[in-house]
């Protein structure tokens, strides 16, 4: 199949913006709660009445401050209560939210908020707010800095005190569904990042046709969420402006490293997340079992739960044997699983890499259907996602309701729709190349199936072409590899070399267990065990994992283990956690000789 489209949800509003949503909720469900707070390790319900009066409030302080309709505003912070109560002010204020990841450098931040012309940021900790001090002189636009934990909000409350609301909402009513609502910044993978210009119109066909294609998953006053993703990535503003549209309860945490705590403690019904938070709880309760010997038992129940997953797109479905197992494990294994997610949740969003169909068969048999979707900054999010009743397991799902998806000679997966961002800020040169005859270039490589379903296969520009003539696309067996628990990150390379080989970096959080099971000094580290035998056979056996994927042309022969991470900060991923390839190859440079050496 080349172009599937599925029939629109839900009709934006002509004349609306995101502000409405906030003010329906406060005059149709006052007392119910939109919002978790946590307040010194305590939840909070914030219902739809406070919400709304603390919104207006603070884009009261930003109206008397001299912010205009339309002018950008800077939002550096962690996830966080305060990020959605000032997006939502932003907005109330008639300004366009611009947000910078929190890890940004002062480069970034500077080239960010003066690319965007912001007159004013604000900014959570008084790190952040330093970093913005190295490079104000390079901002002549921005006017402004207020710091969260210095009590921004309520500066801005005590400054907007003599305004009204009337007039606050008369600010919040000029902007129309075709006004810019933000400008979210790309990873900047290969080069400088392009601020993309999403709508209001943009979040409301993605959020609006999303909750009614996910309907059972968005109960008023019985479904919650917890968003524990970076809200400056527009995965995270999705989650935000699709629970104030249900409305449901959104709970926002900054750090993850407490996750397990804050699903226990907040429950949510339902969780958005990226395929590595998922391996990580897979992997973890692994090794937990291993560890107080019931690794079989574990296997065993894996075992029976992707069976019984896989039986489940059968037409006779599982057999009665294999139910009765599952019942088995599902009160010795599962039910403790399903608890470590909060107990409550029955079903996940998944972005951002593709979480390998063993996975999603395991989570799925265990009462934990994880929903796979496709998107990109441009796509203001998710542009296809697997629907709740339907999964297709190895896939992305189908498009978004009211929007196209068409494949394009060359592979290439080709989108319309609403929901598509207006174009690059300032760079007219790479909005006509984006966006040209009327259809969004993705640059990734894909498959729809006779039902619509996307499966992505890969990205244009990442093929490499090996000295044999051999087309590999790297994302495939990249995602395999990268699924085992010792490994943290894979790089496959071979452009232009006889075979194809990778980079591996081992998982810093994973390897102290590793050394205990296997008796090897506490405290080493990759550099190491590079040529141990005992950690090149293990992550021989997630190569040769990520090699059943493949044919033997397109398989990795050889692989160098790295001594450090790819991090953010040594700048070998974005902060979406893409790798930027160009300069892994180039820092690495030896590296890749040496697999070919000899």
């Amino acid at each position: 199949m080349r172009e599937f489209s599925l029939p629109a949800l839900y009709e934006v509003p002509a004349d609306g913006n995101l502000t409405d949503l906030i003010r329906r909720n406060a005059a149709q469900r006052p007392d119910v709660a939109v919002i978790g707070r946590k307040t010194e390790g305590q939840w909070e319900d914030v219902t739809a009445a406070v919400f709304l009066a603390e919104v207006r409030a603070a884009a009261k302080g930003l109206m008397a401050a001299g912010i205009r309709p339309g002018d950008r505003v800077g939002l550096m912070s962690r996830t966080r209560y305060e990020w959605t109560l000032l997006d939502f002010a932003i907005w109330s204020a008639g300004a366009v939210t611009v947000p910078v990841y929190e890890t940004s450098s002062p480069e970034q931040i500077q080239w960010i908020l003066g690319d965007s012309g912001a007159v004013a940021c604000l900014v959570e900790t008084g790190t952040h707010e330093d970093a913005v001090a190295q490079v104000r002189d390079g901002l002549p636009e921005l006017k402004h800095v207020w710091r969260i934990e210095d009590d921004a909000v309520g500066k801005l409350t005590a400054a907007g005190a003599g305004l009204s609301d009337e007039e606050v909402d008369e600010r919040s009513a000029l902007a129309t569904a075709d006004s810019p609502a933000t400008i979210v910044y790309t990873s900047g993978t290969t080069g400088r990042p392009k601020g993309c210009v999403l709508s209001h119109r943009a979040f409301f066909a993605e959020c609006g046709n999303a909750v009614e294609r996910l309907k059972p998953l968005f109960n008023t006053g019985d479904s919650s969420v917890l968003l524990f993703l970076p809200t400056a990535h527009v995965f995270g503003r999705l989650v935000e402006v699709a629970a104030m549209l249900a409305p449901i309860k959104l709970g926002c945490v900054p750090d993850i490293r407490n996750l397990t705590d804050d699903l226990s403690s907040f429950r949510p019904t339902l969780i958005l997340g990226v395929p590595r938070v998922f391996e990580k709880v897979y992997n973890g309760a692994r090794a937990k079992a291993q560890a107080d010997g019931k690794g079989k038992i574990f296997d065993k129940a894996a075992d029976t739960a992707i069976a019984y997953s896989r039986a489940q797109d059968t037409p006779a479905g599982p057999s009665f044997g294999l139910r009765v197992k599952h019942a088995i494990f599902d009160k010795l294994v599962y039910g403790k699983l399903r608890g470590v997610l909060g107990g409550r949740a029955t079903h996940a969003i998944s972005g951002g890499a593709p979480l390998g169909e063993r996975l999603g068969h395991f989570y799925r048999g265990i009462g934990f259907t994880v929903l796979e979707g496709y998107g990109l900054t441009e796509t203001c999010a998710a542009t296809a996602f697997n629907p709740w009743d339907r999964p297709k397991i190895g896939t992305v799902g189908q498009p978004l309701p009211g929007s196209v998806v068409r494949i394009a000679d060359d592979g290439e997966v080709l989108l319309h729709g609403e929901h598509l961002f207006q174009g690059y800020w300032n760079n007219e040169a790479a909005t006509q190349e984006a966006l040209s005859d009327g259809w969004f270039h993705t640059g990734d490589l894909g498959t729809l199936d006779e039902d619509g379903y996307l499966t992505i296969t890969g990205r244009k520009k990442e093929i490499l072409v090996t000295a044999g003539g051999k087309n590999v696309a790297p994302a495939v067996i990249e995602d395999r590899i990268r699924a085992h628990a010792l490994i943290a990150e894979c790089m496959v390379v071979g452009d232009a070399r006889p075979f194809v080989g990778a980079l591996i970096t081992i998982d810093e959080d994973f390897l102290p267990r590793w050394l205990a099971d296997h008796d090897k000094p506490a405290g080493s580290t990759p550099a190491d065990l590079a040529e141990d035998p005992d950690l090149l056979a293990a992550v021989q056996k997630a190569v040769d994992d990520g090699n059943a994927a493949v044919s033997k042309a397109e398989s990795v022969r050889k692989f160098r283990i790295l001594p450090a991470q790819f991090t953010e900060a040594s700048g070998h991923v974005t902060p979406s956690l893409k790798l930027k390839r160009n300069v892994v190859a180039k820092d690495f440079a030896d590296e890749i000789e040496a697999i070919y050496r000899g």
